[in-house]
């Protein structure tokens, strides 16, 4: 049988074979980095609510408490959705013909919760308790960001599992007195490395060879 192609086409068949193949790992390289990208899980993108609450102004203007509206976060895995009676104890008063707030109202009269929407989330095969790392220093606005300057919430961080490994891994980068856990805008009175260093010791925190372990967030 005659040969079909001429033989100096076998340089350029492979050249495009061998592009091929790189244009398709290119490809595929460029969709997992978007799918991984904080635009893809709406980092810095605020979500919408069934009722506009504004961290913002109750955090920073009026100066409540994380712990006003998050009751058990200090002491269960869960920082906990504040149920509509704590809303009311306000909003009995104050604003209590606002026609935004009307969901807050029905919800308080049917006794049925508001659907609110999740911000910040892990995958079910993670274990996380917000307990012990308050226990251990972690603030607040580590994980949450500048919650006093969002207006509407959005999500700081990617919690991805490397985002995570680097705290358990060097948290002397990110421990604070824990007096300091909720405060916003938090500033070390030292060099954060060598107060946490000291944090370390006085906490009882685990080297960081040990906090990677899968066993403590995978169990």
């Amino acid at each position: 049988m005659s040969q079909i192609f001429h033989p100096g086409m076998n340089p350029l068949s492979k050249v495009i074979l061998f592009g091929a193949v790189f244009i398709l790992i290119g490809i595929i390289a460029v969709f997992t980095a978007l799918f991984r990208s904080p635009f893809a899980i709406r980092v810095g993108d605020p979500i919408e609510q069934p009722v506009p609450f504004s961290h913002e102004h109750h955090v920073a203007g009026l100066g409540i408490d994380c712990r006003y509206c998050h009751i058990s976060v200090e002491k269960s895995e869960f920082a906990d959705i504040p149920p509509t009676e704590t809303c009311m104890t306000c909003h009995s008063q104050i604003w209590n013909q606002s026609e935004m707030l009307a969901p807050v109202r029905e919800s308080y009269r049917t006794g049925q919760p508001i659907q609110w929407n999740r911000v910040n989330d892990v995958p079910d095969y993670v274990y996380f308790n917000h307990s012990i790392h308050i226990a251990k220093g972690v603030g607040c606005e580590t994980c949450h960001g500048r919650v006093d300057q969002m207006p509407l919430t959005w999500k700081a961080h990617t919690l991805y599992m490397q985002w995570c490994v680097n705290c358990h891994r060097h948290p002397e980068d990110y421990i604070r007195p824990k007096d300091q856990v909720f405060t916003m805008d938090y500033q070390p009175p030292i060099d954060q490395v060598t107060l946490g260093k000291q944090l370390v010791k006085e906490y009882n925190i685990l080297p960081g060879s040990r906090l990677d372990d899968c066993y403590i967030c995978h169990r």
